[in-house]
């Protein structure tokens, strides 16, 4: 039994012998205010609360210690490539490592205390990120292996049997190809329209335009919450109010926002958000749908396989309950427990801070490279990506030659032809900045930058 002394309340619990041991525990007890008192320790495997409110190490933020929290930035590579995937924190990692060091079991399953042990942990993580985005309850939470399944998931479990021949589905031009293509295919089986949502002159979505377009037989408007090459935002409060006034439904794609800016799915409106955990610090191969109760209760289940449902044989099957209709078959567990671990970690962090400092970054690189001679910007308002070319010069051939001098940034279409098509360009580079970047990143970034540009004018 552990007995958990607040100032103003009392918590019991009992927990496993390796407590302790958890190193997401370790950094979780680390910032609590309070003294642990360990009374009597039972075999009994009841998971830990971690409701708990955290303490804040860094009420000021501090990029050092940020740092320190990554380590994979101990070796000499500037990464600059956040955009496509973050950097992993410790206490992520280690959380994993714990999971198949110690338990490697399964969950919703087996009746063994490791496994009881992992499914609540599992299910309590669902709680925290229900608690990131304010869903209404956990069960509007919905685990995938990305953004990408999380929205062909919404495309096919619940617009398919919806959609008729001649409904339409608005889609900006910024969005990435996995807020494209899912509807492509959608509109192929059902007959619907595709109906693009240009940027306009200001290479943005607008919200005036987005009026013109809806109408009755509008059914859906799928946004970015924010461009993964411009860092273009739209107000997604107006965007929701706007759509359901023709009972048009909003899919958000956080997968870039999410990272930068929080978002309160229910102030919002926003029917479905989708997400990835990779780049939000958290593992590869876990996302996230979030949907509107009724919404998700009124879906098919897109995937059939072990653990949702309640009753199959051949005749047929009755599904289970929401969520876990659609989390057919061995989730990823070690993905979910590393993810619960990085989310009770940026509980610790005060984002707008955190975020500040990367654009404040992203401002110092742009005024850098600015100088440069045929120096062309992407980047939309405080964004802390920043997309780039230098005239006359293939952002393939200078992106390598930055490669070589330990930059790690990246070159293309960023999965967004539409876009860079509207842009008038065939690609460009991306520096992506985050909190554990620093103003010398920046320096050695500007310093490759003109070390290729002498190789390549030669």
């Amino acid at each position: 039994m552990l007995l958990f002394f607040f100032t103003s309340c009392t918590f019991t619990l009992s927990v496993h012998s390796d407590f302790f041991n958890a190193p997401q525990l370790r950094c979780f007890f680390s910032r609590l205010s309070c003294r642990i008192i360990p009374h009597l320790v039972k075999e009994k495997l009841i998971l830990y609360d971690t409701t708990l409110k955290l303490t804040p190490f860094m009420k000021s933020f501090d990029s050092e210690k940020f740092r320190q929290q990554f380590p994979a930035l101990q070796q000499q590579t500037v990464f600059l490539d956040s955009a496509a995937t973050a950097l992993k924190p410790i206490c992520m990692i280690e959380a994993t490592q714990h999971y198949y060091q110690n338990h490697s079991a399964t969950v919703h399953r087996s009746q063994h205390a490791s496994a009881q042990a992992m499914t609540a942990r599992y299910e309590q993580a669902r709680s925290l990120v229900a608690e990131l985005i304010n869903a209404l309850r956990p069960e509007n939470i919905i685990w995938t292996k990305g953004t990408s399944e999380a929205i062909n998931l919404t495309a096919q479990g619940y617009f398919r049997p919806r959609l008729n021949a001649g409904d339409e589905i608005i889609i900006s031009e910024q969005e990435h190809h996995s807020n494209l293509l899912p509807w492509l295919i959608l509109a192929e089986q059902t007959g619907a329209r595709i109906v693009k949502w240009p940027i306009g002159n200001q290479n943005r979505p607008d919200i005036n335009t987005l009026a013109t377009l809806l109408n009755e037989k509008s059914r859906l408007v799928a946004i970015s919450q924010m461009s993964n090459v411009t860092g273009t935002t739209v107000d997604l409060a107006q965007v929701t109010a706007l759509a359901h006034q023709y009972d048009c439904l909003v899919l958000v794609d956080g997968a870039q926002g999410i990272v930068h800016t929080p978002v309160d799915v229910q102030r919002l409106g926003i029917d479905f958000y989708a997400f990835s955990a990779h780049k939000l610090y958290g593992p590869n191969g876990l996302g996230v749908l979030y949907g509107k109760g009724e919404l998700l209760d009124a879906m098919s289940p897109w995937q059939g396989g072990g653990k949702m449902l309640t009753q199959v044989s051949f005749n047929g099957f009755t599904p289970e309950a929401v969520p876990y209709r659609f989390e057919a078959g061995t989730p990823n567990v070690a993905g979910v427990i590393g993810f619960a671990a990085t989310l009770e970690w940026l509980k610790t962090v005060d984002i707008p801070l955190a975020e500040s400092h990367a654009v404040t970054l992203t401002d110092y690189a742009e005024q850098q490279l600015s100088i440069l001679a045929g120096f062309i910007s992407y980047r939309d308002g405080n964004a802390s990506l920043l997309a780039f070319n230098i005239q006359g010069i293939h952002h393939n051939d200078l992106a390598t030659l930055i490669a070589e001098q330990n930059i790690s940034l990246r070159s293309g279409q960023h999965c967004a032809q539409p876009l860079l098509d509207a842009l008038g360009i065939s690609g460009c580079l991306r520096a992506s900045f985050m909190p554990y970047n620093n103003r010398q990143d920046v320096d050695k970034l500007v310093s490759a930058v003109k070390f290729a540009l002498s190789l390549l004018e030669e």
